[in-house]
């Protein structure tokens, strides 16, 4: 598999991991009234990894976190050339994120 191809699906995984996921826990924390609760953000963190480990889990494996990276690097699931290029690819979009939202 292509790296750069690897690193992206890492990077834009994880960037909708914490759109979708951390992003509905803000809401419904600012937002009582709306009515998500927690089922709500349950259900959003479960269905942002479902999509993308859809949509690009066969490129890179659908680590989207960097505790997943190196516990599959830890048991031997993931070459030790990914761990460092995932992981930054996974701060990153992560960064990226939190920054995206800052301008809005």
């Amino acid at each position: 598999m292509n790296l750069s191809r690897c690193v992206g699906a890492e990077f834009v995984g994880t960037f909708w991991l914490t759109f979708g996921g951390c992003g509905s826990a803000v809401l419904a924390a600012a937002y009582p009234s709306l009515g998500i609760g927690f089922l709500g953000v349950a259900f959003a963190f479960g269905l942002t990894v479902l999509t993308m480990a859809y949509a690009v889990g066969h490129i890179s494996g659908g680590h989207f976190n960097p505790a997943v990276t190196i516990g599959l690097w830890a048991c031997g699931r993931t070459k030790t050339g990914l761990v460092i290029p995932y992981i930054a690819a996974q701060v990153v979009g992560a960064i990226l994120r939190r920054r995206w939202s800052e301008r809005s």
